[in-house]
């Protein structure tokens, strides 16, 4: 036994050999300090990169209120983001420091503060206790805009399932929302069908329509595919806006019939309200299961590598047909929600600009994020309502909030991924 132990002994790797030294100096990399990481260019960036956001934002605010302001407000933002870039760099001090407070406070009065699957439990209860009681204490301003922001939530989380899950670029995504408005408008105001004899020829017709534009679309990536989808929907929109003796043209279909259960008409906004809240919660439910089902995972492994997808058996031409189809359905629900709330529909109403906003709404929540989607949708729904008043600034704060969440945070507030379309 003594003799194995000898031999393995004796066959141990040996020693590796010392690092080379100086007289007394060891041989060490030196660790680059905080001005000189990234090439020794890091107290540069931490001044350059304020000074550009300050600058950028008031050549932007010189043509509305002048040189003065435009000096003035430079000054303040820089201040502010240099002031916002020192605490980040002590944030994680200042984390350390706040998680031994609250140790110590809750060690000396002797409760224990809720886990954090307690604590969204709550807020997800107290959530749902505030959107579900809004008819009672909202007025009609505040409850319109609600409705407003259940059917972008169903439209971008269409939208979401082609961008985010599948990685397919859709700059005409309007185009399909436009398909449902006008189907119902024409089926109920031509054919005397109600909403719920319109909703599944609608909803078939905007499927069937997402077939078609995925066929010649499906070797497409990137550029490519944004550009095809882009003209499909200018296609629909001018359709729309030309073919007066079919839909009136630029005048719109007015007097659209609003949806009735039971007999009881659909027309107050605190109906209403619910009406769309069950649509949209069974939007993201069933959007949800879907994404946590092969054929959401298939979409993501597309959306990573649509190569290596196709090589271990996944057949991409299918899923990519299935995520047109699925984000064009629900693109279509919301149109038939639209188009049953106002009563009237135009083409107008289904510009490009209404695909970038929905495009928006997807990015600024977080790609393949459904919770993120909806942040984003009511934020952009409620965002220029809240700056109505300074009508003049509004777009200039949407687009300028934009930029900087490219910049800080370009997974979106709520999603794990950047924003990255594969050509």
């Amino acid at each position: 036994m003594n003799t194995v132990e000898h031999k393995i002994q004796n066959t141990s790797p040996p020693p590796p050999h010392p690092l080379p030294q100086g007289e007394g100096d060891s041989f060490d990399i030196p660790s680059p300090s905080r001005g000189e990481g990234e090439g020794g260019g890091g107290s540069l960036n931490l001044f350059l990169r304020p000074l550009f956001i300050a600058l950028w934002l008031a050549l932007l605010f010189l043509p509305f209120r002048g040189l003065k302001a435009a000096v003035i407000l430079f000054i303040i933002l820089f201040a502010a983001v240099s002031l916002l870039k020192a605490f980040k760099n002590y944030a994680g001090t200042l984390k350390d420091v706040f998680v031994d407070v609250r140790k110590s406070i809750s060690s000396r009065i002797r409760i224990k503060l809720p886990e954090s699957k307690a604590r969204s439990t709550v807020f997800i209860l107290l959530m749902s206790v505030i959107v579900l009681t809004l008819p009672f204490y909202g007025h009609d301003y505040l409850i319109d805009i609600a409705v407003l922001s259940g059917i972008y939530i169903i439209l971008a989380q269409g939208l979401n399932i082609v961008v985010g899950f599948t990685g397919l670029l859709n700059l005409g995504f309007a185009a399909f929302y436009a398909i449902g408005a006008y189907s119902y408008a024409l089926l109920n105001t031509k054919l005397g069908l109600g909403f719920w004899a319109s909703l599944p020829l609608s909803l078939m017709l905007v499927t069937l329509s997402g077939f078609i534009l995925a066929i010649p679309a499906l070797r497409l990536r990137g550029d490519y595919l944004a550009i095809v989808t882009l003209g499909f929907g200018e296609i629909v929109r001018l359709v729309l806006n030309n073919w007066d003796s079919f839909t009136k043209g630029p005048n719109g279909i007015g007097g659209i019939g609003p949806p009735h259960i039971f007999g009881m008409r659909i027309s107050g906004i605190g109906q209403f309200y619910y009406f769309v809240l069950i649509f949209a919660l069974l939007a993201v439910f069933v959007i949800r299961r879907v994404a946590a089902s092969r054929i959401g995972r298939a979409w993501i492994a597309i959306r990573e590598d649509e190569i290596a997808s196709s090589s271990i058996g996944i057949n991409t031409t299918a899923y990519k047909l299935y995520s047109f189809a699925f984000g064009a359905f629900w693109a279509g629900l919301a149109g038939v929600l639209f188009a049953a709330k106002m009563q009237f529909v135009s083409p107008e109403s289904f510009t490009f600009m209404e695909s970038v906003l929905v495009l928006c709404m997807v990015i600024l929540g977080g790609l393949g994020s459904i919770p993120g989607v909806i942040l984003g949708s009511i934020i952009l729904v409620m965002l220029p309502e809240m700056l109505r008043e300074v009508q003049l600034y509004r777009m200039l704060a949407l687009g300028s909030g934009l930029v900087l969440l490219m910049i800080f945070r370009p997974q979106g507030l709520m999603g794990g991924k950047g924003v990255s379309f594969r050509g």
